[in-house]
């Protein structure tokens, strides 16, 4: 009885030791870089434990402007420090002369720190090329003078680019082969995510030393740099975006204070986005709040009026009587129009944006043809796949960026409906188009007719500038476009909206550069209670147009949204931006 329980308890015991063992050999062997479910990095993990240091660059790609400008960070010359120098004998003297700092305060500074830091307090001390030359060439073990990358805390363009974030969840999800993901940055929204693969992080810049319990240095003071093996990486995106544009494109929303909407700037030759401003801004400390990531120049919108030119295009192509005039007078339904407007002609009735002329064009129109709208507005690259699509490395039919759905009805029963009809005619209804459709539609108009895909990035490079990828212009395959004569009559039409008698936008015509384009102001079906009491309706108020007429280089399209009737004015929003552009070109 006792032998058998010795036995038992043996067993037991060896059970316990083989398991263990197992355990040991999981650890150590054959999960060292990916232990458990959460693929965790026992490696780094432990070499976290018995070192200090300092990240010189996390590894990930960033983004550059059309020039090579970037636009995530900033790059400085700094001078880096170790907490072991205050134990040891070394040149103070001739580092503070360098840098023309008393020693007493880098002595003061190397006394308070925990591990290595870059000098300087609330903000790096930046140091020119022939000083970070001088302090290297003094070869001190624990002061460095080396480039870094600072992100930059306000990006331009930020919710075109996205933001990043750490989620090692998601980044296994994402890449289930790679090992790495503790600390890992991914991408979250907009081009930082649909870039990922590329951006990614394969290894950090750092400096390293090991420290014992008391964070001593544990092996002298051998400070090490680790660095990516491959200098190709990591990969940078260049953007279509143009920095200075950018910049002042911000400048003038900011100066109209608009707090919802923004402005978007597309090149007509190309139809690359050179600036994509969004409001409300990014909030840093809490990214998703107030809807600051949320780019509303992707979003889709109710246009208004600026939907007319496409009831416009399929007129003339329905074969319309262009010399035909409508009651102007008189609104959508028959009643006393808020504006006396008389009798006018296709051409007076785009200028003066008369609700009657586009309802009953499309009440004549859907009958006949229920998709004739939603056509027209593919035609003209207002809707559709309008992202630039195409086979990149091993992806098919890959998309610089995604837009939410997009609609002119919402469903077939409301074509039947011609109340429901005359209110989509004038972009109202279930019309929803993103303030980029409605660009990539100018763009359209103003080059004759041909539709283009729309690019935000033109190249992925390596880190020596060198092109992996590149996205060159691409047209958008379909069976027909509109005829060079339908382009040439919208361009003349557009333009009378600044020039002409009844035109709504004549206050365009201070502009720096000859306009062409479409006002627009869409009712939200949204109310507030103004200090009077009162309720009063909010309006999305839209311009959209091309420059310089004659010769046409930039689409532009401003957008004001949730603001009251006599708020918000946009042609001095559009006046200012397109003078903005034309200042920067004579510079």
């Amino acid at each position: 009885m006792v032998r058998k329980r010795i036995y038992f308890a043996s067993s037991i015991i060896l059970i316990g030791l083989i398991l263990l063992v197992v355990r040991l050999v999981q650890i150590q062997l054959l999960e060292t870089e990916s232990f458990s479910s959460r693929n965790i990095n026992l490696i780094e993990r432990s070499v976290e434990q018995r070192t200090q240091q300092l990240i010189i660059d996390e590894g990930r790609g960033e983004f550059l402007d059309r020039n090579g400008t970037p636009l995530t960070y900033t790059e400085k010359n700094v001078l880096i420090l170790f907490p072991f120098l205050e134990k040891m004998d070394w040149p103070i003297e001739k580092v503070a002369n360098i840098i023309h700092i008393p020693k007493e305060i880098i002595q003061t500074k190397i006394q308070q720190a925990n591990g290595p830091f870059i000098f300087g307090s609330k903000e790096p001390f930046s140091l020119s090329e022939e000083q970070m030359n001088q302090i290297n060439k003094l070869e001190i073990q624990g002061v460095f003078s080396l480039k870094r990358k600072f992100p930059n805390t306000e990006i331009p363009a930020e919710q075109l680019i996205g933001i990043t974030g750490e989620n090692e969840e998601k980044f296994h999800e994402r890449y289930p082969d790679k090992v790495k993901g503790a600390t890992q940055k991914i991408g979250i929204t907009g081009l930082q995510k649909e870039f990922d693969e590329w951006l990614i992080a394969e290894q950090e810049a750092k400096l390293i030393y090991h420290v014992d319990a008391r964070g001593g240095p544990l092996f002298g003071v051998d400070v090490k740099y680790l660095a990516p093996a491959n200098p190709f990486y990591p990969l940078n995106i260049r953007t279509t975006i143009d920095r200075d544009i950018q910049t002042k494109l911000e400048e003038v929303v900011d100066t109209y204070n608009i707090q919802k909407g923004g402005a978007l700037l597309l090149d007509i030759e190309t139809s690359e986005v050179l600036a994509n401003v969004s409001r409300p801004n990014v909030n840093n400390a809490n990214p998703f709040s107030d809807h600051g990531t949320t780019n509303y120049m992707f979003k889709p919108l109710i246009p208004g009026s600026v939907f007319k030119t496409v009831v416009t295009a399929a007129a003339i192509e329905s074969g319309v009587d262009e010399d035909r005039t409508f009651s102007c007078s008189e609104n959508i339904y028959g009643d006393q129009a808020e504006r006396n407007l008389g009798n006018l002609d296709l051409k007076g009735s785009v200028a003066a944006s008369c609700n009657r002329t586009f309802a009953d064009l499309s009440k004549e129109m859907v009958p006949e043809n229920p998709n004739i709208l939603e056509e027209y507005a593919t035609k003209l690259g207002l809707i559709g796949d309008i992202a630039w699509t195409g086979d990149v490395y091993h992806y098919t039919d890959f998309k610089q960026f995604t837009l939410e759905q997009q609609r002119i009805f919402r469903s077939e029963e409301e074509k039947k409906d011609l109340n429901y009809v005359a209110q989509t005619g004038i972009g109202q209804r279930e019309v929803r188009v993103t303030p980029l459709g409605v660009a990539n539609m100018m763009a359209t108009i103003a080059r004759g007719g041909k539709p283009y895909q729309v690019s935000t990035v033109s190249a992925i490079e390596y880190q020596n500038g060198k092109e992996m990828i590149d996205f060159p212009k691409k047209s958008i395959e379909m069976e027909k476009t509109i005829a060079p004569y339908t382009a040439m009559k919208l361009q003349e039409y557009l333009r009378e909206v600044v020039v002409g008698e009844q035109g709504t936008a004549t206050y365009l015509q201070q502009a720096a550069y000859k306009i062409a384009g479409k006002t627009g102001t869409a009712e939200t079906g949204q109310y507030i209670t103004n200090s009077n009491g009162t309720e009063v309706q909010l309006y999305n108020k839209w311009f959209a147009g091309y420059f310089p007429f004659d010769n046409p280089k930039y689409a532009l399209v401003i957008v004001n949204m949730d603001v009251t009737e006599y708020e918000g004015g946009i042609y001095p929003i559009f006046k200012d931006a397109a003078n903005a552009v034309y200042n920067l070109n004579q510079n």
